[in-house]
């Protein structure tokens, strides 16, 4: 009897599994062909506390993060098809390395972000 690659995989429960993810993520981004050029100008110092901030908050409740997300990404080069590679890039990092409730609603918060951020730049699909 095997055992699923699920069982060895734990929930993001507290500060450090938020600082693997957002990690974890935000190196495949950086070297991704399409995302990495879109976010070259980014100081990564500076932006990887505010990222653990905002997760933090999403997913462990904290009242950490203060900004307005959508502001910082209006002006940039982007469109649908780095929303899609975000959420793709994102979901594998999530999938790879948690597993549980708090892992779902990560991917179901990138989701609804990417959603919202995609209406609100006017790059969604027709029928969207």
């Amino acid at each position: 009897m095997s055992m699923s690659s699920d069982a060895l995989l734990h929930d993001i429960v507290c500060h450090q599994d938020v600082h693997l993810m957002v990690d974890l993520f935000y190196d495949k981004v950086k070297i991704d062909p399409l995302l990495g050029p879109a976010f070259s100008h980014v100081d990564w110092i500076k932006h990887l506390p505010v990222m653990y901030d905002f997760w933090s908050s999403m997913l462990l409740g904290d009242r950490t993060y203060r900004g307005n997300p959508l502001q910082r990404h209006l002006d940039l080069p982007i469109d649908r098809r780095h929303f899609d590679r975000w959420l793709l890039l994102f979901e594998e990092t999530v999938n790879d390395n948690f597993f549980g409730e708090r892992a779902d609603e990560a991917k179901s918060r990138a989701q609804a972000i990417a959603e919202i951020f995609q209406r609100k730049m006017g790059l969604q699909r027709l029928g969207d």
